[in-house]
């Protein structure tokens, strides 16, 4: 990549300033370029900052809200270096709400680096360069005579240096440059590293202080009786034995449900337990195996909604095909089940509301509060804590509505607290779905026709260009909705968990069918959509077909690994990022299988933190592997039959295999990564098992088909 120059809008502004003790403080626009403006130390319309003290501590602001993806610390190493400080001189600031300092406050998508990565750079390059012109000043010479390193500036010609935290004052005092220049990747000195993440000796240590240990002077612990099913509404309810209870205070009705507050988490929920509650059932009260039914159903009939996508004619081809294939494909109701139950701190009050906590959507959140309220948003603020997992749970706001309408009914602070069977019993869940495939091949077994139909209980089951699209003449797309009571949600990788799946199952059926090597039968197929590309292809053929590759060379697919050793591959284009996986199952004694071994090579532009990385990776692949395998969560009338770990199985350590992963070395920008490694793990672990035993695996989970261990 070439030296780039970043040209500056004079009319934009960067604000710059001295503040208490001395020091410089450099906001910038996230989403767009850097510009100067002077003041008396208030940061308007600007997105993110830098501060350097005098003595040369540089602070930098994550205003990304952290769920483990790692934002908090690779946002700010962007900044740190194009900077060009030392990494142990930073200290990184969690940032609250703020839509006139910052933009695209969100953690979902997979987005955060990748939406930030040339305006965070151009931030951190612009400060090194007013820096650099303080120094020139200093000294009396051109700005272009010196250069930076490890947070001084140095004069080429006579050596001399000076450190950050000696310029600031001055500097605050100057233009801010205009034009600067962003550093080729080669001289990265950051990127690319190791770095810990910032907050690991606090979480290690147990000094870390998430949401759930929200404590305020005045506050109350609050929990709700809900619904036990879904579809039910509150007819009565008597609280009397409940207001017995040590430490319960107030009992109150929150529309269809039943706050209780006091003094403790432990003496709400006990209190709680006591609530005589009497619910009517609603109109819809299905079980999963009516979910099951009506699905296929639907499926039966000829797809009558537009299509997704529609590209030649799949009937047509199916009719004219030397070979045809059906599958279908069926996916559990999943919990999110965070670590961290959903919590969160409210204080309401006749001027205004504090809301503080774990939150995926800050801005979205406020929104719905201050119109739950009539209030205007500039009264309510968002204070966002590091949080003990989200997976897309926490994109949703009903906790912080909920802890918003107990607190000001109460007309106290709360810390509203759910307990983990009311996080199962009546949360958020990924959809439940069926997928119904049929494909064609010609005489030379070339794949003509592709058909993908799906019905969810939200409908959200398909993506009109997701592989094969645009490699195959003949495709259609076509997703139902299923209306139901029961509340779904984006989890861990939207669609594309369960999608990859269906699709790279199907394909590796008919790739065996037709008596093509897995590996080479993707290769071919993606081949097809580079020299004939039909419609519309979000992907590129090429670097999709090098994760492929690479991955069965570092699996050394094809070669013997032994006896009772079998191999299955899947891969997946998501969020902009490409991931391959190969699972290799070793066959017991007792004939049962275990998952021995996941390869995994993944191409997502330049990585910033290579641990990071490895880490949110490994822990996307954990994540698919244990919820293929493992749990799933059915209904009985519309009440939840799993709500705790006792009956819904997470993945234990002593089941996760040995996980190699390498990183595609590249120097395009920056793509997702906290969700692209979960996708194709289940696949691949399905196909090893076909292999190994002949048995395709079409539902989840895996456990359930009795040839795993």
């Amino acid at each position: 990549m070439n030296e780039q120059i970043t040209k500056l809008n004079r009319r934009d502004f960067i604000k710059i300033s001295a503040f208490t003790g001395g020091g410089l403080v450099l906001g910038f626009n996230v989403l767009s370029s850097c510009s100067p403006e002077r003041g008396d130390g208030v940061i308007h319309d600007l997105n993110a900052f830098v501060k350097i003290d005098t003595n040369g501590m540089v602070t930098l602001m994550n205003p990304n809200p952290e769920i483990g993806q790692g934002v908090k610390t690779s946002l700010p190493m962007l900044v740190a270096e194009e900077l060009d400080v030392d990494w142990k001189d930073v200290k990184v600031e969690q940032a609250g709400l703020d839509t006139e300092k910052y933009k695209r406050q969100v953690a979902g998508g997979s987005g955060s680096v990748r939406e930030s990565w040339e305006s965070f750079r151009e931030a951190g390059a612009t400060a090194r360069q007013l820096l650099i012109n303080a120094a020139a000043a200093e000294w009396s010479v051109s700005p272009n005579t010196c250069y930076t390193e490890r947070g001084m500036v140095v004069h080429k010609a006579t050596g001399k240096k000076i450190g950050y935290g000696q310029l600031v004052e001055k500097a605050a005092t100057m233009e801010v440059p205009t034009d600067v220049n962003i550093k080729p990747i080669q001289s990265f000195a950051i990127i690319g590293k190791r770095i810990p993440n910032v907050d690991n000796r606090a979480i290690v240590t147990g000094q870390y202080k998430y949401g759930i240990d929200t404590k305020r002077e005045g506050m109350r612990y609050a929990t709700l009786v809900r619904p036990p099913a879904f579809g039910q509404t509150l007819k009565s309810f008597d609280d009397a034995e409940a207001k017995k209870q040590p430490g319960v205070e107030q009992v109150i009705r929150i529309d269809n449900k039943i706050a209780v507050l006091g003094r403790s988490t432990w003496e709400v929920m006990q209190g709680a337990k006591k609530i005589q509650a009497e619910w009517e059932d609603g109109e819809s009260m299905e079980s999963t195996a009516d979910y099951q039914r009506n699905f296929k159903e639907v499926l039966s009939r000829r797809p009558t909604e537009t299509p997704q996508r529609k590209d030649g004619d799949v009937q047509r081809a199916f009719s004219g095909g030397a070979k045809v294939f059906e599958a279908m494909y069926e996916a559990p109701f999943l919990a999110h089940n965070t670590m961290e139950p959903m919590n969160f701190f409210a204080h309401v009050r006749p001027d205004g509301a504090e809301l503080y906590g774990p939150i995926q959507t800050p801005e979205g959140t406020r929104t719905r509060v201050a119109k739950l309220l009539d209030m205007p948003e500039g009264k309510v603020t968002v204070m966002m804590t590091r949080m003990g997992g989200g997976f897309g749970r926490r994109l949703m706001s009903d906790f912080v509505e909920e802890a918003v309408l107990v607190s000001n009914a109460a007309g106290v602070p709360v810390n509203l607290i759910w307990s983990r069977e009311d996080d199962m019993g009546g949360g958020y869940y990924r959809p439940m779905c069926t997928y119904q495939y049929k494909a064609a091949v010609d005489t030379d077994n070339k794949l003509i026709a592709w058909q993908h139909h799906s019905v969810g209980v939200t409908g959200n089951s398909a993506r009109a260009g997701s592989f094969p699209a645009g490699a195959v003449p003949n495709l259609q797309v076509n997703a139902h909705e299923y209306k139901s009571p029961v509340t779904t949600a984006p989890w861990r990788g939207p669609i594309h968990n369960f999608i990859a799946f269906s699709e790279q199952s199907f394909i590796d059926e008919i790739a065996h069918a037709i008596a093509k090597d897995p590996v080479a039968f993707r290769l071919e197929v993606l081949e097809q959509a580079k020299q004939h590309p039909i419609g519309k292809v979000e992907y590129d053929p090429d670097r999709f077909a090098g994760v492929i590759k690479k991955v069965a060379e570092m699996a050394g697919w094809g070669t013997s690994k032994g006896a009772n050793v079998y191999q299955g591959i899947a891969a997946q284009y998501s969020f902009n990022s490409y991931v391959a996986q190969v699972a290799e199952l070793v066959k017991q004694d007792d004939g049962k299988l275990k998952i021995k071994k996941i390869y995994c090579a993944v191409d997502c532009g330049i990585v910033v933190n290579k641990s990071g990385a490895e880490n949110v990776v490994e822990g996307g692949i954990i994540d698919g592997i244990g919820h293929a395998m493992y749990p799933e969560l059915t209904l009985t009338k519309g009440k939840p039959d799993q709500v705790n770990f006792n009956t819904y199985h997470m993945i234990q350590m002593r089941e996760v295999p040995e996980i190699e992963i390498q990183f595609i070395e590249s120097d395009i920008n920056p793509t997702g990564l906290g969700e692209p490694g979960l996708p194709p793990a289940g696949p691949a672990v399905a196909n090893a098992a076909f292999a190994a035993t002949g048995v395709r695996l079409r539902a989840q989970p895996f456990i359930k088909s009795g040839i795993f261990a």
